[in-house]
Protein backbone atom coordinates (compact mmCIF):
# COMPACT_ATOMS: atom_id res chain seq x y z
CA UNK A 1 0.00 0.00 0.00
CA UNK A 2 1.54 3.34 -1.33
CA UNK A 3 0.09 6.11 0.65
CA UNK A 4 1.05 8.72 -1.93
CA UNK A 5 -0.70 6.68 -5.17
CA UNK A 6 -3.90 5.70 -3.08
CA UNK A 7 -3.54 9.73 -2.25
CA UNK A 8 -3.26 11.16 -6.25
CA UNK A 9 -6.14 8.75 -6.79
CA UNK A 10 -8.46 10.26 -4.41
CA UNK A 11 -7.56 14.00 -5.36
CA UNK A 12 -10.43 13.10 -8.00
CA UNK A 13 -13.62 14.20 -6.96
CA UNK A 14 -15.71 11.79 -8.96
CA UNK A 15 -13.08 8.71 -7.69
CA UNK A 16 -13.86 9.43 -4.44
CA UNK A 17 -17.51 9.30 -5.21
CA UNK A 18 -17.16 5.95 -6.64
CA UNK A 19 -15.70 4.65 -3.69
CA UNK A 20 -19.08 6.58 -1.33
CA UNK A 21 -21.45 4.64 -3.81
CA UNK A 22 -19.54 1.16 -3.59
CA UNK A 23 -19.48 1.03 0.54
CA UNK A 24 -23.31 0.35 0.09
CA UNK A 25 -23.99 -0.20 -3.88
CA UNK A 26 -27.53 -1.41 -2.79
CA UNK A 27 -28.68 1.99 -1.62
CA UNK A 28 -27.16 4.12 -4.91
CA UNK A 29 -27.31 1.47 -8.15
CA UNK A 30 -30.10 -0.04 -9.54
CA UNK A 31 -30.71 -4.00 -8.76
CA UNK A 32 -28.33 -6.12 -11.71
CA UNK A 33 -30.06 -7.76 -14.43
CA UNK A 34 -27.80 -10.95 -14.68
CA UNK A 35 -27.15 -11.08 -11.40
CA UNK A 36 -28.99 -10.89 -7.99
CA UNK A 37 -26.23 -9.40 -5.87
CA UNK A 38 -23.72 -7.36 -5.20
CA UNK A 39 -21.64 -9.40 -4.04
CA UNK A 40 -18.85 -8.52 -6.81
CA UNK A 41 -19.69 -5.00 -6.83
CA UNK A 42 -21.39 -2.87 -9.51
CA UNK A 43 -20.56 -3.30 -13.00
CA UNK A 44 -18.62 -0.45 -15.05
CA UNK A 45 -22.21 0.38 -16.75
CA UNK A 46 -24.16 1.63 -13.82
CA UNK A 47 -21.31 3.03 -12.38
CA UNK A 48 -20.31 5.44 -15.75
CA UNK A 49 -24.47 6.00 -15.93
CA UNK A 50 -24.31 7.28 -12.36
CA UNK A 51 -21.33 9.54 -13.09
CA UNK A 52 -22.45 10.90 -16.58
CA UNK A 53 -19.31 10.52 -18.11
CA UNK A 54 -18.15 8.89 -20.91
CA UNK A 55 -16.98 5.49 -20.40
CA UNK A 56 -13.36 5.59 -21.70
CA UNK A 57 -13.26 8.64 -18.91
CA UNK A 58 -14.54 6.14 -16.37
CA UNK A 59 -12.53 3.18 -17.48
CA UNK A 60 -9.09 5.54 -16.81
CA UNK A 61 -10.51 6.44 -13.56
CA UNK A 62 -11.54 2.41 -12.52
CA UNK A 63 -8.04 1.55 -13.66
CA UNK A 64 -5.92 3.78 -11.66
CA UNK A 65 -8.27 2.41 -8.51
CA UNK A 66 -7.42 -0.90 -9.50
CA UNK A 67 -3.30 0.14 -9.71
CA UNK A 68 -3.82 1.63 -6.23
CA UNK A 69 -5.65 -1.03 -5.18
CA UNK A 70 -8.91 0.64 -3.75
CA UNK A 71 -11.11 -1.59 -5.94
CA UNK A 72 -11.26 -4.88 -6.48
CA UNK A 73 -12.32 -6.54 -10.36
CA UNK A 74 -14.56 -9.47 -11.16
CA UNK A 75 -15.09 -10.42 -14.44
CA UNK A 76 -18.52 -12.09 -14.92
CA UNK A 77 -18.58 -13.06 -18.63
CA UNK A 78 -18.25 -9.48 -20.67
CA UNK A 79 -18.80 -7.46 -18.07
CA UNK A 80 -16.73 -6.22 -15.26
CA UNK A 81 -17.55 -5.52 -11.79
CA UNK A 82 -15.77 -3.28 -9.10
CA UNK A 83 -16.02 -3.71 -5.36
CA UNK A 84 -14.20 -1.45 -2.81
CA UNK A 85 -11.03 -3.39 -1.39
CA UNK A 86 -12.13 -2.87 2.41
CA UNK A 87 -8.25 -3.54 3.42
CA UNK A 88 -6.55 -1.38 1.38
CA UNK A 89 -9.06 1.21 2.21
CA UNK A 90 -8.69 0.54 6.09
CA UNK A 91 -5.11 0.09 6.42
CA UNK A 92 -4.67 3.44 3.98
CA UNK A 93 -6.60 5.25 6.97
CA UNK A 94 -4.74 3.83 9.73
CA UNK A 95 -1.29 4.69 7.98
CA UNK A 96 -2.32 8.32 7.70
CA UNK A 97 -3.21 8.58 11.32
CA UNK A 98 0.13 6.89 12.06
CA UNK A 99 1.99 8.88 9.79
CA UNK A 100 0.65 12.23 10.21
Amino acid sequence: MNIVEISKVLSNETRVRILKWLKEPELNFPPHQDIDHFDDGVCVGYIQDKTALSQSTISTYLNSMQQAQLVIPTRHGKWTYYKRNEEVIKSYVKALKEEL
